[in-house]
């Protein structure tokens, strides 16, 4: 887990501990599975972005849609699929939920379609930590990197190694 959340791929980890890719991915996925979302603190002020990546080929873009709590700096939650309102209402809806104080984001069109006026913001600098947490994500995760040769294979192993980095 901790080669996962240094930038190592499955490649890497497998070579590493010389065991097989396949024990890697299966691994990776069971890890990712007795994993458990975080409880979503109420009344608290949120930041939504999305980060674009791929999936087997440049041709297959895949978004990240994902909330940040401003206090804490955690990942409340994510998720994973095409560009649109149906991935990020899963997102938002469990925000919601939690009866926000506010939910910044930037100026994407879609944000003002799902979340309410009164609770809705966008500032020039509103959405500072989500922008830094995508950096960070680049960073650590080679297959979110721009420019990269390395890439996700699978939408599912993807979200598992998402959920591992931001709750595990």
């Amino acid at each position: 887990m901790n080669l996962l959340k240094e930038g190592c791929g499955t490649n890497s980890i497998s070579r590493l501990l010389m065991i097989s890719k396949n024990s890697v991915t299966s691994k990776i996925l069971k890890i990712a599975d007795s994993i458990k979302k975080p409880p979503i603190l109420f009344g608290r002020e949120y930041e939504v972005d999305e980060m674009m990546t791929y999936i087997g080929n440049e041709d297959y873009r895949i978004c990240i849609k994902y909330a940040l709590d401003r206090k804490t700096r955690d990942v409340v939650g994510y998720s994973v699929g095409r560009r649109n309102k149906t991935t990020l209402r899963i997102v938002v809806n469990s925000l919601l939920l939690s009866n926000p104080k506010q939910i910044r984001t930037d100026k994407c069109p879609l944000y003002p379609t799902l979340i309410p006026k009164e609770l809705h913001h966008v500032k020039r600098r509103g959405i500072n930590y989500i922008e830094r947490k995508n950096l960070t994500l680049r960073t650590h995760l080679k297959r979110l990197n721009r420019r990269t040769i390395a890439y996700s294979k699978s939408l599912v192993v993807l979200s598992a190694m998402l959920k591992i980095y931001f709750w595990s």
